[in-house]
């Protein structure tokens, strides 16, 4: 849900799995501490409590990218967050593909680095992948997915097509995440702008 401060204008995003559902909700803004009301809506997926989510206001101000790690292994999930933090993400770590999925059902994450073995799942299960892959494409082009895995070639473009993923990285070349990931995204930048720029001329974007 994006809320605006209407003292000082303000935009911030907050999942909406973090507010309550159908109530009217206080809150002060970070910036300036005015108050801001907002009523929410009644969501049926929000009263499972299955894998229950941390329940704390998770603000995201407007214009920063937000990344999800699906990665088990805690070596690799701390070396992927540095990356991304001097990338400038907003990061959100998930232990199992029921929470990443309920995430991803809130937000559109701009970044998904996923271990296609993440919760023991293998390639050809991996709940994750099947969810992202079931996305609408207008929203699917939006998430920039990384495979992580230990069976194919760094930055293989086949590869990556085959598994409907943007980016393929080996397990052996995690200390390059950053240099492969830059270079991809920019890639993919300049594949997208100008379809990107047509769909938003159109209101489709």
């Amino acid at each position: 849900m994006e809320v605006s401060c209407k003292n000082c204008k303000a935009k911030f995003i907050i999942p909406d799995n973090k507010l309550p559902t159908g109530q009217m909700v206080s809150l002060k803004c970070p910036k300036c501490k005015s108050k801001i009301e907002i009523k929410t809506p009644i969501d049926e997926v929000a009263s499972d409590t299955r894998g229950a989510l941390e329940k704390s206001f998770d603000f995201v101000e407007a214009g920063v990218e937000t990344a999800l790690i699906c990665e088990q292994d805690a070596g690799l999930r701390k070396k992927i967050h540095s990356v991304l933090r001097r990338m400038g993400y907003h990061i959100t770590e998930v232990e199992s593909a029921w929470d990443a999925m309920k995430y991803m059902r809130f937000r559109v994450f701009d970044l998904v680095v996923l271990d296609e073995d993440f919760e023991g799942s293998g390639p050809e299960s991996n709940h994750v992948l099947q969810y992202l892959g079931h996305q609408p494409m207008n929203t699917r082009r939006n998430i920039f997915v990384v495979l992580l895995g230990n069976d194919f070639k760094t930055a293989d473009n086949m590869t990556a097509f085959n598994r409907s993923v943007n980016l393929v990285v080996n397990l052996r070349n995690i200390d390059e995440l950053e240099k492969v990931l830059k270079r991809s995204l920019i890639e993919n930048e300049e594949f997208y702008r100008v379809l990107k720029g047509t769909l938003r001329k159109v209101g489709r974007a």
